[in-house]
């Protein structure tokens, strides 16, 4: 059952209006800045949270004068949280009303090379179902959050009643400035990118320093928060970077070389969704994913 239709079997003394108070506490980091945003008094938000604990029996928050943070029970209930905002958010947003498009998240790169074909395929085989694919900055792709049915991810997969199917595997590659020394060579190592500073995107990218040997790790680390401003870092000759084969795909530039990597290991691309499916075209886009990136083995 779609999570925003388990929310109306909930007990009424919790409404919507809730679980966004929580949410923007928990965003905010502080009553006071929260209750602003949301334009009421901070007993009258400081009530709200309350009331929300107290049906579910849990604290989700610890107060102290100056600051508060989440518990770990809160921390576990804010995606869930979030997930059912997102989904009443949808269902009741009138310019969506009159159709039910089926929602594919990415942090970056979507399928690579595979990309254009999945959704030229989707278009013509279900013509009365919009496929919105859509780039979210973090690193589940929105799925975490409820604000996708289905999500690419790269890396290891680990969330509470998703499940995950794996597509393919992609090759790592260097990405340096086109005019840099490395860029003409036909491979590089980690080694010989272990003296350069390394664009990391620690929101949604599958790179860390960890990824190289303990003798060997880059001293600098430039951090970004997306694909744009990581291109931005090493066009501007910053910094270099580690991603796959499917940047390479999706953002080619003439100012970055890439170039394949040689001694880092391959990164598995996965599909993902919630179980139950939060819509009824989730089994065949991934049936349709499988049978588009077959070819290129798993």
């Amino acid at each position: 059952m779609p999570v925003w239709l388990r929310l109306c079997f909930v007990v009424m003394t919790v409404e919507v209006r809730h679980l966004r108070a929580f949410l923007t506490i928990a965003e905010e980091g502080t009553i006071t800045r929260a209750a602003a945003r949301l334009h009421l008094t901070q007993p009258a938000l400081s009530r709200t949270l309350r009331q929300l604990e107290a049906h579910l029996g849990l604290r989700l928050v610890e107060r102290s004068t100056h600051h508060l943070r989440l518990t770990a029970a809160g921390d576990a209930y804010r995606d869930r949280a979030a997930a059912a905002v997102a989904a009443v958010d949808d269902v009741l947003d009138p310019a969506r009303a009159g159709t039910w498009p089926l929602r594919l998240g990415h942090a970056w790169s979507a399928l690579g090379a595979h990309t254009t074909t999945l959704l030229r395929r989707w278009h013509h085989e279900h013509p009365g179902i919009p496929l919105e694919l859509l780039r979210i900055d973090e690193r589940t792709g929105g799925l975490a959050r409820g604000g996708v049915d289905v999500a690419i991810l790269r890396g290891p997969v680990d969330l509470p009643d998703v499940r995950a199917v794996p597509l393919l595997s992609e090759a790592r590659v260097a990405a340096v400035p086109a005019d840099s020394p490395l860029a003409g060579r036909a491979t590089l190592s980690l080694a010989d990118l272990a003296h350069h500073p390394i664009a990391v995107n620690s929101l949604s990218g599958t790179t860390t320093l960890d990824l190289w040997p303990p003798d060997q790790t880059p001293a600098t680390a430039v951090e970004v928060a997306n694909t744009d401003d990581w291109l931005a870092a090493i066009t501007a000759g910053r910094a270099v970077g580690v991603t796959t084969e499917a940047t390479a795909a999706m953002h080619p530039h003439p100012a970055v070389a890439y170039v394949p990597l040689a001694d880092a290991p391959a990164v598995t691309v996965h599909l993902a969704w919630r179980e139950p499916p939060g819509h009824p075209a989730v089994p065949d886009l991934v049936a349709l994913a499988r049978a588009v990136t077959d070819s290129s083995g798993r």
